[in-house]
C-alpha cells in the first residue's frame, strides 16, 4: 500500500503540469472563438472550417514525434544521455521532415475549403486563416520534440509555463491582426492565424531557450556532437509515433464527423451535441495528462528494468484513472443544467445537452481506462496496436453503431444525436477492454523475457 500511495503521488506530481499545460492550450482556442465571434458571424464561421481543417492536420503531425516521450523516459531510466542525445537529435530532423509535410497539406486546404457548402467570404477567410497559420507548424513541432524530451526526463512543468506564456502573447497579438492596429491590415478573423504562428514561434524559442539553459536538460551538451542523419533512427521513431498519430486523427475525425450526420435535425440537434462535446473535450484534458504522466513513469520504470515498480505503477494507474473517472462523472452530473446555461439562453437546446452530459458521465469510465491503457503501451515503446485498436472500436463499432441508433429505426426508434453517444460509450468500452488486454499480454512477455535472462 506504501508503494502505492507513492506511485500515485509521482504520478500526480507528472500529471497536474501537464494537465495545466493542456487547458492553458485550450484557452488559447477559445479566446480566439471568443474574439473572432466579436468581429462577424462570418468570421467565426470562416475559424470554425479552418480550425476544423488545421487542426486535426497539426495534431497528427505531432502525434508522431509524441513517441519521443516514451523513448527518452526509457533512456532517462537508465541514465543513458547517449541514447537521449541520438533519438534527441533525429526527432529534430524528423521535425523538419514533418514541417514540410504540413506545408505541402496546407496547401491542398485550398481545395477542400472551395468545395464546401459556404459563401465566398467564409471561404476566403478560412483559406487567408490556414496561409497564414501554416508558418507557425515549424515553431509547434520544434516546442513539441523539446517539450517530450523535457517531460521524457520527468519535467512537466516547464510546459505549463510556457504555455501561460503563449497564452498571454495570444490575446493582445490576437487584437492587433483582427482589428488592423500599428499599420497592420485588419484582417477580421483570418488574422487569428496569424496570431497563432506568432504564438507558437514564440513558445517554441521559449522552450529551446529553457533547454539550453536548464542544468538538468543540458540541451547544449545533447546537442553538442550532432550527427548526420539516421534513417533507422528517423524510421524508429515514425514507426512508433504513427500509430499514436492515428488513433488522435481517428479521434477527432469521430467528434468532428457526427455534426455533419445529424445536421438534417436542425440547429438545436447540433447545437445540443456541440456543447456536450465541448465540455467533454476540457474535461478529458485530465485522463489525457494522466495519460501522459503514466508514459513517463512507465518508460523510467521499463528503462531501469524495475518490473516489479512497473506492475505496481499499472495498477496505481488503474485505480487514478478510476477515481479521476469518478470525479468527472459526478461533476457532469451534478453541474450538467448550469453548464448548459452558460452556452445558451435556449430552453430546447439546453434540455438537449443536458441530457447528453448525462450519456457522457456513463463514457468517463471507459474513457480514462482506455487513454490510460494507451500511456502505458507509449512508456512501453509497443504502440503498434493503438492504431488499429482504436479504429475498430472507434470507427467499426461505436460510429457504425452511432449512425444505426441515430438515423435508423432498426434497433430501436432513431434517436437522434443521443445514438451516436451511445455508439461512443460501447466504442470506448471495447477500445478500454482491448488496450488494457493489450497491456496485460505486453507486462506478461516482459516478465517471462525477464525471467529467462536471468536464469541464463
Amino acid at each position: 500500500m506504501t508503494f502505492c500511495n507513492w506511485e500515485a503521488k509521482r504520478l500526480l506530481s507528472l500529471a497536474l503540469p501537464v494537465f495545466l499545460a493542456q487547458v492553458t492550450l485550450i484557452l488559447m482556442s477559445v479566446v480566439d472563438t471568443i474574439m473572432a465571434g466579436q468581429v462577424s458571424p462570418t468570421d467565426l464561421a470562416a475559424l470554425s472550417i479552418a480550425t476544423g481543417i488545421w487542426n486535426p492536420l497539426l495534431l497528427a503531425l505531432q502525434g508522431i514525434l509524441l513517441a519521443l516521450t516514451g523513448i527518452i523516459a526509457q533512456f532517462s531510466g537508465s541514465d543513458d544521455r547517449k541514447g537521449i542525445s541520438h533519438y534527441f537529435q533525429q526527432a529534430l530532423y524528423l521535425t523538419a521532415i514533418l514541417s514540410f509535410t504540413g506545408f505541402g497539406i496546407a496547401h491542398l486546404a485550398d481545395a477542400i475549403i472551395l468545395k464546401l457548402d459556404t459563401t465566398p467570404a467564409i471561404a476566403s477567410l478560412a483559406i487567408d486563416y490556414i496561409h497564414f497559420v501554416k508558418w507557425g507548424v515549424f515553431g509547434f513541432l520544434i516546442f513539441t520534440v523539446y517539450r517530450n524530451v523535457t517531460e521524457g526526463m520527468g519535467m512537466t512543468k516547464p510546459a505549463f509555463y510556457i504555455s501561460l506564456l503563449g497564452l498571454a502573447v495570444n490575446i493582445p497579438v490576437n487584437y492587433i491582426f483582427i482589428n488592423g492596429l500599428f499599420g497592420f491590415p485588419a484582417y477580421g478573423g483570418a488574422g487569428c492565424g496569424i496570431a497563432t504562428a506568432i504564438v507558437l514561434t514564440v513558445m517554441a524559442i521559449a522552450q529551446v531557450t529553457y533547454c539550453q539553459m536548464s542544468k538538468k536538460v543540458d540541451a547544449k551538451g545533447l546537442l553538442s556532437s550532432f550527427e548526420k542523419p539516421n534513417f533507422t533512427t528517423i524510421g524508429i521513431i515514425t514507426k512508433l509515433g504513427i500509430p499514436i498519430s492515428l488513433a488522435t486523427f481517428f479521434e477527432v475525425t469521430l467528434f468532428a464527423c457526427i455534426p455533419l450526420f445529424i445536421a438534417h435535425l436542425g440547429a438545436v440537434a447540433v447545437s445540443g451535441h456541440q456543447i456536450a462535446a465541448s465540455v467533454t473535450t476540457l474535461l478529458f484534458m485530465m485522463p489525457l495528462s494522466l495519460s501522459i504522466a503514466i508514459s513517463i513513469r512507465i518508460g523510467n520504470l521499463y528503462g531501469q528494468n524495475n518490473l516489479q515498480q512497473l506492475k505496481v505503477a499499472v495498477s496505481t494507474s488503474y485505480i487514478l484513472a478510476i477515481v479521476i473517472a469518478l470525479f468527472l462523472a459526478l461533476m457532469t452530473f451534478t453541474g450538467r443544467d448550469l453548464i448548459s446555461q452558460l452556452y445558451t439562453d435556449s430552453p430546447a437546446v439546453m434540455a438537449l445537452a443536458s441530457s447528453i452530459m448525462i450519456l457522457a458521465c456513463v463514457y468517463q469510465l471507459p474513457d480514462a481506462l482506455q487513454v490510460a491503457a494507451n500511456g502505458m503501451l507509449r512508456g512501453l515503446k509497443y504502440t503498434t496496436p493503438i492504431s488499429y485498436i482504436t479504429f475498430i472500436s472507434y470507427w467499426l463499432i461505436g460510429f457504425c453503431l452511432g449512425y444505426v441508433l441515430a438515423r435508423t429505426d432498426i434497433i430501436v426508434p432513431a434517436m437522434g444525436p443521443h445514438g451516436f453517444w451511445v455508439g461512443i460509450i460501447v466504442g470506448l468500452s471495447v477500445a478500454a477492454i482491448l488496450l488494457m488486454l493489450t497491456v496485460r499480454k505486453r507486462l506478461k512477455y516482459e516478465f517471462v523475457n525477464s525471467d529467462s535472462l536471468n536464469q541464463n
